[in-house]
């Protein structure tokens, strides 16, 4: 009778584990779900984290450049990021910036190491198929940059001779081999090294938007712009696809910038002149 009793004590004791293994199970189920729904909705992720993190660029004159002195990033998209977050938490210093370059910034938004690029990206077809975009907040046409008294005035003037220095990643780079077929294209990583190389002798034309190439020239006034824009180039901000909600407040925030006339003041801050 005493080994029944203790068989039957060790089943009883055995079941009421699974049992309350099944219930811990059910529950942690149920939290897993939960934050997968909060993961799904991006603004709300933002929110019960505390700040807007953005992908900024950290070498493009007059839209994203960071002062290697101070370490402070500034810049027209650097105060559309602020403009952003201020709308979500009414705070503009609930944001982290995060450094991207043309060819990183769709890989960290798809692996959620930010969550929204502003960083001079061309609207595509192309790019739609990856990230939802915002609606257009700033208008770009893709240029020229050269020395000087350079021979070349346009993309006529590009030979199977010319070597062209773009950005990998670029809408730029691609446009270029289309536009100029003969000439050779060189891909740097970022704009600084590209600038740098064309400084350098290592081509005679950097193309990219001429937003960014009048950054440059502003740098180095040795250098200026030839040919006119040879593209449109809509600049929109990205975010994961099916994010709706915080596409939703990034459109209303730039909505709020256009109609209380602080974009036009941005953009005559940072670009010289009024939006046309």
């Amino acid at each position: 009778m005493r080994k029944r009793y203790s068989w039957s004590a060790l089943m009883l004791l055995i079941l009421s584990c699974l049992l309350v293994l099944a219930g811990c199970g059910g529950k942690q189920g149920t939290a897993t779900s939960g934050n997968e729904a909060a993961a799904a909705n991006g603004l709300e992720a933002i929110k019960q984290r505390g700040k807007l993190v953005v992908g900024v660029k950290y070498d493009t004159k007059l839209f994203g450049l960071k002062d290697p002195a101070s370490g402070k990033v500034e810049g027209f998209d650097i105060d559309i990021a602020k403009a952003v977050a201020k709308h979500i938490f009414g705070d503009e210093t609930k944001l982290e910036l995060k450094e991207v370059t043309s060819k990183t910034r769709i890989t960290l938004l798809q692996n959620g190491d930010i969550d929204a690029i502003i960083a001079t990206m061309t609207i595509s077809d192309e790019r739609k198929k990856q990230v939802d975009f915002s609606d257009v907040y700033f208008n770009a046409g893709q240029s020229l940059l050269v020395k000087k008294g350079s021979p070349i005035t346009g993309l006529e003037s590009l030979t199977p001779d010319t070597k062209v220095l773009a950005v990998k990643g670029s809408t730029s780079a691609k446009n270029i081999r289309e536009k100029a077929p003969k000439a050779t294209v060189l891909e740097f990583e970022n704009y600084q090294d590209a600038f740098n190389a064309l400084k350098a002798g290592q081509g005679q034309a950097l193309t990219t938007d001429n937003s960014i190439l009048l950054g440059m020239q502003q740098q180095d006034p040795n250098y200026t712009l030839v040919g006119g824009n040879f593209t449109e180039e809509p600049y929109g901000i990205a975010v994961k696809k099916g994010q709706t909600e915080l596409l939703q407040a990034i459109n209303d925030t730039l909505k709020e910038l256009k109609s209380n006339g602080e974009y036009d003041k941005l953009h005559e801050q940072w670009l010289g002149v009024k939006p046309e």
